[in-house]
């Protein structure tokens, strides 16, 4: 028990032994001066009216237990910053219009086609050209027989006129074999047989030209 309920427990003993004193000096005292028996009576039920009743001692206060050991504090749960709202566009300025003119449409400019390139030159060919095999043209098939018999042979050379159709329109001995049947022969089978290309004027066009060559008559073995 605390000191402080020990001193207030002998207080009330106090207390009480005074008034059991007094009583008993009031009692002694009543006998002796001869007060009546009622007299007495009365006091003693007074006294036995009085009931000291002993403080209950106060409660006995808990002391707080002591604080929790310090726990590591937590970081904050991490928050999500809200999304930037952009603010609101501002009304565009209403613009009045006034009423636009149709477009004039005009036709596309289409630029000239390119000029078209030069025409070649036109071919030229100062002479006639043969056609085949001129050596075909006289042979030894067409050897004279009198000149076969006589065992006669020669060169003979001779210059064409090609007209435009490409065939031989003239021809003349430029120098004679010294027979006259082998210069024949050559003239007759050339005049018969020659083919050529014809020669072509300065614009391309076939025109009439002179060929020359000459014949071998010899006798085959």
């Amino acid at each position: 028990m605390a000191y402080a309920d020990q001193q207030q427990m002998s207080t009330s003993k106090l207390v009480s032994i005074i008034l059991v004193v007094i009583i008993h000096a009031l009692f002694g005292y009543a006998l002796v001066t001869g007060l009546a028996y009622s007299a007495v009576k009365k006091v003693a039920s007074e006294l036995d009216m009085i009931d000291i009743q002993e403080e209950e001692p106060p409660e006995e206060i808990e002391e707080p237990p002591p604080p929790p050991p310090d726990q590591p504090i937590e970081p904050p749960p991490v928050v999500t910053p809200p999304p930037i709202v952009a603010p609101p566009a501002a009304p565009r300025p209403v613009i009045s219009q006034q009423p636009i003119a149709p477009p004039v449409i005009r036709p596309p400019v289409v630029a000239p086609p390119p000029p078209p390139p030069p025409p070649p030159p036109p071919p030229q060919r100062a002479n006639p050209e043969p056609r085949g095999n001129p050596g075909n043209w006289a042979n030894a098939n067409d050897y004279p027989s009198r000149a076969l018999r006589e065992e006669r042979e020669g060169t003979t050379s001779f210059r064409v006129t090609v007209g435009a159709d490409g065939r031989v329109s003239d021809c003349q001995i430029t120098g004679s074999s010294g027979h006259s049947d082998l210069d024949d022969a050559t003239c007759k089978n050339i005049q018969r047989r020659a083919r050529f290309r014809p020669a072509l004027d300065h614009n391309g066009e076939p025109k009439a030209a002179s060929w020359s060559s000459r014949v071998r008559w010899q006798i085959p073995d």
